[in-house]
């Protein structure tokens, strides 16, 4: 007989372990900022897996595509236009610090 263990690692660990590699690693999803306005003193979650279908922001996709990778949270002080990054590989997250011009090679 099959023990709950043995469903355990062969239907759930060794799928999600055969494909860790992948999920490790954000999905670039513009080569280009995305530039959107937001509202001084809410709170917005950033995709940084890259696979939500609401980009910049997170729909929660992370949790069965890039499970080891946790959306950041931030509040804007006041109502402002911001460049939030797509190629998910900023140092200032979650704004464009410029790193998409790695695969785009011209500024803005």
């Amino acid at each position: 007989g099959s023990s709950i263990l043995d469903y355990c690692v062969t239907k759930l660990l060794l799928p999600q372990m055969q494909c860790s590699a992948q999920i490790n690693k954000p999905v670039v999803t513009a080569k280009m900022p995305f530039r959107g306005k937001v509202t001084g003193g809410k709170c917005y979650v950033w995709c940084a897996c890259g696979h939500s279908k609401k980009q910049p922001f997170c729909d929660g996709a992370h949790r069965t595509q890039a499970p080891s990778i946790s959306p950041p949270h931030f509040t804007p002080e006041k109502d402002s236009t911001l460049m939030l990054c797509a190629c998910k590989q900023t140092k200032n997250v979650p704004y464009c610090d410029g790193t998409h011009f790695k695969f785009t090679g011209s500024p803005l």
